[in-house]
């Protein structure tokens, strides 16, 4: 029965590259499926989930957005275009707890626009009528003379609610009105015509029921009011202001669109959506895309909502209303600005978180976008991006997986760290130069787990293949080698090689006849015996086995792994076997067996094909060629001379001095070019005898006389051997032989030719 490796490779047609066959792990087909099968799937899903885009995705990525305005916060105009005159914690000190009475308002709009103010902003409603002095006197003391005369007096004069009307009439005045939920009494909350440039905005923004409005006088008399709402996210950072929103059935514009109208004397708001001529209808109606107003074009969400490009917290903004009414404001810093007033005071409420600010005045938010707006430096995200990002995401995807499973993890890790920094670096750059916000946190939890997925499908794989090698390897390769293989695989070179190595072959001596005499199950625990000693004298020795053949041993030294001293390593173990069927034997093997044992080993060191080799179908890792097939012809040859080990000349040469050699005989090789002296391996040098060195030294004279046809002189020598060196007695029974029929001198030969094993 023959025991071999089996072949972990399966053989497959190159195709038309020269070579007749090509070898590849088995399954690799099948596993490569699997991985892009895999790859394709995951992309195809992370594809599906973008455009799904759950709550936890949507979070991240504002995160990103979040991260991608810390990395650059747009920069303060120095300009300040716009004030805000802060109701701080000072000016109610001064000025008395809010609400501040409406003349306290009138005089401080008044004097803002007649401090040269291009457009004054209310951030806050007045919804309630405001009473008049007497109605804070007790009801006991209304119907005193008094009372009444001044009573009589005070209604010549305006209210708080006329005096503040009458000095935003006409005025470029704008007053907050805030959307609600729940019901309230129809309102035309807008002073501004609408141009609508494609679908109807009103079913894509804001939508809010009712409406909390200032006082009827006041809100007859505002020439434009604008919403305060806001709508912020999950985590309540205000990253958006509405440019319009719906209140009830009306479309209104924001306080900050109303205070650029007025800004600009436009009486026209044009609001284009997706469906408009010039945008992209292969997208579909998708929203809004921008509003004008004015000379201002503002690119907004599909809700018609402006992303916010933050500054930094600046406190030059603000100026504190009580040291505006007692004058302590100079005059060149309100003319020509658009002001704002409001609430700033931590009792007021009115507090916001941005990206950049963990806390800033609700009023600093329209600043800040009033600002955004004149500078023009608009932010957007354009409709197409999240298709961008699927797309640039798949593409970066499949190069990832390529570069894994073709250069391997690390290679892939640094290609990976590569595209996140090419996609931070670009998102940052659409940022900052284009004001386009593409989102960077999608390719990365993509890439990242694709890389986590790529790199634990191959270890997977890899881990197999290595236990495949151990399991495939262990009963026939020392451990060391074993390890060194599944570490690195890509030493076991596949497809067959030239490769200088050491070949050993062994037989035991009449094994055909004892397989005949012995009962099956003796045979087998003799075998079991013999070959277990013997393999592990090769393993031990660095090299693998190739096959069983019955009794024989094929073993390779110097394949799959690189080793320097093959020929050294297979001549020591050839020495071990030797020895160690001396001790079994004597242990009792030759009582199993009903004889003593004898082994005849063969060594030649030479080129030889490794690799897989065989059939399509099967094959082994194994070493063919004519250097396998000497060492096979010299392991048949120790029958011959009565030696258990013959080794070439190129394996005593390899060796080198470390063991003493004696030269047997020089040989042809029946189908093989060129003489071969074979020698047979005595002793370690160390450890020769002096009778050992006196043998060699007789023996080798005893073989010059022989091939100088001085077969008398041979004779003499030889006999002083013979009865315990078979060699010798071989050579003795020859000379004794061409003695009595000497060979024609012209034809003589002194070389033997073996023909067969």
């Amino acid at each position: 029965m023959q025991y071999s490796v089996q072949a972990l490779w399966r053989v497959t047609p190159a195709g038309r590259t020269g070579r007749a066959y090509s070898t590849e792990p088995r399954g690799n087909v099948r596993i490569r499926v699997m991985y892009w099968l895999a790859i394709v799937i995951a992309l195809c899903a992370a594809a599906v989930v973008r455009v799904i885009d759950p709550q936890p995705l949507a979070r991240v990525r504002l995160v990103a957005f979040d991260m991608l305005q810390q990395l650059q916060p747009r920069p303060v105009d120095p300009a300040y275009p716009v004030r805000i005159i802060s109701i701080d914690e000072r000016s109610l000190a001064a000025m008395g707890a809010w609400p501040w009475r409406r003349d306290v308002l009138a005089n401080l709009v008044e004097r803002l626009l007649a401090e040269g103010a291009t457009v004054v902003a209310l951030d806050f409603v007045l919804p309630n009528v405001e009473g008049d002095i007497l109605s804070t006197i007790p009801p006991g003391l209304r119907n005193t003379p008094e009372v009444q005369a001044l009573q009589r007096t005070l209604e010549g004069f305006p209210s708080g609610d006329q005096r503040l009307a009458q000095v935003i009439a006409g005025a470029p005045v704008v007053l907050g009105v805030i959307g609600r939920h729940g019901v309230s009494d129809p309102a035309v909350v807008s002073r501004a015509g609408f141009a609508l440039l494609g679908s109807d905005p009103a079913r894509h923004v804001p939508t809010l029921p009712a409406v909390t409005v200032n006082t009827p006088i006041l809100q007859e008399a505002a020439p434009a009011l604008g919403a305060l709402n806001w709508f912020p996210e999950y985590d309540q950072i205000v990253r958006k202001v509405p440019m319009l929103v719906r209140l009830g059935n009306d479309l209104a514009p924001s306080l900050v669109t109303e205070a650029i109208r007025l800004a600009d004397g436009a009486r026209t708001i044009s609001v284009r959506s997706s469906t408009a001529s010039g945008e992209t209808p292969f997208v579909g109606e998708t929203g809004i895309t921008s509003v004008r107003i004015g000379k201002h074009d503002v690119p907004t969400d599909q809700a018609g909502q402006m992303w916010l490009s933050f500054t930094k917290h600046d406190p030059e903004r603000y100026r504190s209303a009580v040291d505006f009414i007692e004058g302590r404001v100079p005059r060149g810093e309100i003319a020509g600005r658009i002001v704002l007033i409001g609430a700033t005071a931590p009792g007021l409420f009115d507090l916001r978180a941005t990206p950049l600010d963990t806390v800033i005045a609700g009023v600093e938010v329209h600043a800040q976008a009033i600002e955004q707006i004149i500078a023009g430096s608009s932010l957007h995200r354009p409709d197409l991006s999240s298709g961008l990002e699927v797309v640039f995401t798949t593409l970066a995807g499949l190069l990832l997986a390529i570069l894994v499973r073709r250069a391997g993890p690390l290679s892939g890790a640094i290609m990976g760290a590569a595209l996140m920094v090419a996609v931070i670096g670009s998102t940052w750059l659409a940022r900052v130069h284009f004001g386009t916000l593409l989102d960077p946190s999608f390719p990365a939890l993509v890439l990242t787990g694709l890389y986590i997925f790529c790199t634990g499908f191959f270890y997977f794989h890899t881990t197999r293949d290595r236990n495949r090698v151990r399991t495939a390897f262990s009963h026939y390769m020392a451990p060391s080698i074993v390890e060194e293989l599944a570490r690195r695989p890509d030493k076991l070179r596949l497809g067959g090689e030239n490769r200088v190595v050491t070949l050993y072959r062994s037989d035991l001596a009449g094994f055909s006849k004892m397989s005949e005499e012995l009962e099956p199950h003796e045979l087998v625990q003799l075998m079991a015996e013999y070959l277990t000693a013997m393999t592990d004298i090769v393993m031990d020795h660095e090299g693998f086995i190739d096959k069983y053949i019955g009794d024989a041993i094929d073993g390779v030294f110097g394949a799959p792994l690189d080793d320097p001293e093959h020929a050294l390593h297979g001549a020591k173990a050839a020495m071990a076997a030797r020895s160690r069927l001396e001790e079994m034997n004597a242990a009792g093997l030759a009582v199993l067996s009903g004889r003593t044992l004898r082994q005849r080993i063969g060594l030649h060191t030479g080129v030889g094909i490794v690799g897989n080799i065989g059939s399509r179908r099967r094959f082994n890792y194994t070493v063919t060629g004519d250097s396998a097939n000497l060492a096979s012809r010299l392991e048949g040859a120790n029958k011959f001379y009565g030696t258990s080990i013959l080794a070439s000349e190129a394996t005593v040469t390899n060796v080198g001095p470390t063991i003493a050699w004696r030269e047997i005989d020089t040989v042809r090789v029946v189908g093989r070019s060129g003489l071969v002296r074979i020698y047979e391996p005595i002793a370690s040098a160390d450890a020769l005898t002096e009778e050992q060195r006196v043998a060699m030294q007789v023996y080798a004279e005893g073989l010059a006389c022989w091939r100088a046809q001085d077969f008398t002189g041979a004779s003499r020598h030889f006999e002083r051997l013979a009865e315990t060196d078979p060699p010798s007695l071989f050579f003795l029974q020859r000379c004794r032989k061409l003695i009595a029929q000497p060979p024609p001198t012209a034809d003589w030969d002194h070389v033997h030719t073996l023909e067969s094993k």
